[in-house]
């Protein structure tokens, strides 16, 4: 059990860094380039925004999730 959290953590921890640089799609990515520094910053901004919450509801159910399993070992 110990073993899959923390192939679950690292896994977190190295894609945390590819969401915040990534662009949602390749038209997102010809819009970004015509736009200048400040309008391409807005975009990428608004895309982590709206990555934000559904990242938020899934770590959220993860954690009610582990800590119901870890009670539930220290009753057994």
């Amino acid at each position: 059990m110990k073993r899959r959290i923390v192939i679950v953590l690292i896994s977190i921890f190295f894609s945390v860094p590819v969401l915040l640089k990534a662009q949602g799609c390749s038209v997102c990515t010809k819009t970004a380039a015509g736009l200048d520094g400040k309008a391409a910053k807005g975009l990428n901004g608004g895309v982590i925004y709206l990555a934000f919450f559904p990242l938020a509801i899934l770590g959220t159910i993860g954690l009610v999730w582990w800590r119901g399993q870890r009670q539930t070992k220290k009753e057994e």
